[in-house]
């Protein structure tokens, strides 16, 4: 969750949402996203809405007052939805989940439970650091009801993980990928960053054969991104660091794709890859595809039936608001049939199957066969086989330049 909220119109105090919203509600996959908002050291990077013990030492704000704060807003939230879906996905994201140890994460899943149910094959995800995880907590976690595990690693490079103000050493993100394999998790992913000030093609490389060895299913790999207001950020104003380059960011990128798609595991979407489609994460895929779901805690986002809105960002005004009968929410959108447009443009290309062509106008359709002469979308499968819509899907090249394929489709 991004520290920053957009502007946006006022939430009703209740929570409501307009009929619009609600209509067809169920008929969509319906995920909930929880937000966890501590950590135990704040990386350099990282710009999400997150706090340490100190940032909340003078605050009445705790995990305790968070947990009552999250149970208050899912009843609100089945209240709102009158009669909610059964959960198809949950994801626990932070910040640092695992700080919460297998008690709070079991006691996390049992509010999601008791509140919207889950569906029977429901993908239950928890974010966790390495530091904070052992062969008992995920033994814990799995026993409890959870499915799937995202792991931070970041790199192998130990300069590199300090550039990055990473407290884990190195081999440990691949270790607890194992452990939590062998506590009967099918599913583990490992995330990277690539592109940190330092960072060489043979520290990118190691990172990658680490993530290999780890016989994970999944791997995330984002080009890293320098927010404003961060550590990192100050350190490269300074001159402390170099500033990322675009065109060894697109060398990185192309060097994952290929070590990923030679071991078997295949891009789905723009910064994920994965050893098939049971392996793909289908609370995320929801996202992309416009699906609904409700985000609670602190600074987290919700979509439902077209409505956006995003709670109040810290953990103390998120519990005052809620023990007061009040929705956290601190502003919403409408989304006008442009804006739904534009958005599902801009997520569907991001995927392997692409885009449909029919989603677009004819000027639209022109500038994708353009695209497609330019090799930026793949010529085949904008022509359709078999009677099927042409769809707009991404080449290599395309992944390198999204954002003006985006532009030039919209």
């Amino acid at each position: 969750m991004p520290s920053a909220l957009p502007d946006g119109d006022v939430a009703p105090a209740d929570g409501s949402l307009p009929e619009s919203a609600l209509r067809g509600l169920g008929r969509r996959p319906f995920g909930v996203y929880v937000h966890v908002p501590f950590c135990a050291t704040r990386c350099g990077y990282c710009d999400f809405n997150t706090y340490t013990a100190a940032e909340l030492a003078s605050s009445p704000a705790s995990p305790a007052s968070w947990l009552d704060g999250l149970r208050r807003e899912l009843t609100l939230a089945a209240s709102v939805l009158g009669a909610p879906p059964r959960a198809s996905s949950v994801f626990v994201g932070g910040g640092t989940p695992s700080l919460l140890g297998a008690p709070g994460l079991a006691a996390v899943l049992d509010a999601v439970r008791s509140t919207f149910g889950l569906a029977p094959d429901a993908e239950v995800t928890t974010e966790s650091n390495p530091e904070s995880t052992s062969p008992d907590f995920f033994a814990r976690i799995r026993e409890a009801g959870y499915t799937r595990v995202s792991l931070g690693m970041q790199s192998a490079a130990p300069h590199v993980l300090a550039v990055l103000d990473r407290t884990h050493t190195p081999g440990r993100a691949a270790a607890a990928a194992g452990e939590a394999r062998a506590a009967g998790f099918d599913h583990v992913n490992l995330d990277l960053i690539y592109g940190a000030p330092g960072e060489r093609a043979g520290d990118l490389a190691a990172s990658l054969d680490a993530v290999l060895a780890a016989g994970v299913d999944h791997v995330s790999a984002y080009a890293l991104i320098v927010e404003q207001g961060t550590a990192l950020a100050r350190r490269i104003a300074r001159g402390d660091l170099p500033a990322p380059d675009d065109d060894v960011l697109a060398e990185r990128y192309e060097q994952v794709d290929a070590a990923l798609s030679a071991a078997g595991l295949h891009w789905y979407e723009l910064s994920n890859w994965a050893a098939g489609p049971d392996a793909w994460c289908r609370h995320n895929l929801g996202y992309w595809h416009g699906a609904d779901w409700w985000g609670a805690g602190p600074g987290a986002h919700s979509h439902v039936g077209g409505v956006r809105w995003w709670n109040v960002k810290h953990p103390a005004k998120y519990a005052e608001l809620l023990s007061g009968g009040r929705s956290p929410a601190a502003a919403r959108e409408i989304l006008s049939t442009s804006d739904r447009r534009l958005e599902r443009v801009m997520l569907e290309l991001r995927l392997v199957d692409g885009l449909v062509m029919d989603a677009l106008d004819p000027a639209a359709r022109k500038e994708a066969r353009v695209a497609a002469v330019d090799g930026l979308l793949d010529p085949a499968a904008l022509e359709g086989v078999h009677g099927r819509f042409g769809r707009c899907v991404l080449t290599l090249k395309g992944r390198l330049l999204a954002d003006a394929v985006v532009r030039r489709l919209t």
